[in-house]
């Protein structure tokens, strides 16, 4: 298996991407911290692993709460005596906002998408340190690399801050055998906090910019993130996936 005896912690793993994630990961190995505000859905997310012979918990997490963040790391060494793997999937979409200028709506997608990303990344390179190295995987978007209509610059802005994050975390850290990479999905299933990005009519819009002509499905970008955290990516720090089925490249 793939990920065998490594420790992941996946911010956001109580639902879509995260979820998907985290049931790839428990697949190959590895044993798996749900982190989540959902409880109820992240205790199901484990539940599940559990119940096919996987190794998962629940852990409660606010990203943008330096305190939780600490906690969950901590805790996860203490249990399992090491963190190999940090994936930062945690987020929320800019497309529910009514007012694209909202300053409220800005600092909210700065603090979850960039801020969450950051503490996470804080916490986990103390911790892999001492480990002797690890991998970090960023969740970050199409978003990312280009504008985009519809939706409140504040998600541009965050998922972009990610994605130059990760390249910072990869020169600084490599030194100490920790690799950070981001991973970018396209057009997938609607967001629990999508807004005009889940309208049909929208969708097809983007759609027509896709050069695959379809839209994505979570465990395309669960296959992804799996790979990077991996070490069949051993020589791959500071790199970009795009999981956009050619969005980017027409």
């Amino acid at each position: 298996m793939r990920l065998e005896g490594k420790v992941a912690i996946i911010s956001g793993a109580a639902s879509g991407m995260g979820a998907a994630t985290a049931r790839r990961f428990a697949k190959e190995g590895a044993r798996v911290v749900i982190a989540d505000m959902l409880e109820e859905d992240g205790r199901q997310v484990a539940a599940d692993i559990t119940r096919a012979n996987g190794t998962a918990e629940f852990m409660r997490l606010d990203v943008t709460n330096e305190d939780n963040w600490k906690a969950v790391v901590e805790v996860t060494v203490q249990k399992y005596g090491k963190l190999d793997i940090l994936v930062n999937n945690a987020g929320i979409s800019g497309s529910a906002a009514s007012d694209m200028l909202d300053t409220d709506t800005w600092d909210k997608l700065m603090a979850v998408n960039s801020r969450g990303v950051f503490l996470g990344t804080k916490y986990a390179v103390l911790a892999m340190k001492k480990a002797g190295g690890g991998s970090i995987v960023n969740l970050s978007s199409i978003a990312g690399v280009t504008g985009s209509a519809r939706t409140h610059m504040g998600y541009n802005a965050s998922k972009g801050a990610v994605r130059t994050l990760t390249k910072s975390t990869a020169v600084q850290f490599g030194g100490d055998a920790i690799r950070a990479n981001s991973v970018h999905p396209g057009l997938m299933p609607p967001m629990r906090t999508s807004g005009i990005t889940a309208d049909p009519a929208v969708r097809a819009k983007v759609l027509e910019g896709v050069a695959l002509q379809r839209a994505g499905e979570i465990d395309e970008v669960a296959n992804a993130i799996l790979f990077l955290a991996s070490d069949e990516a051993s020589y791959i720090t500071g790199a970009e996936l795009y999981v956009d089925g050619g969005y980017l490249a027409t």
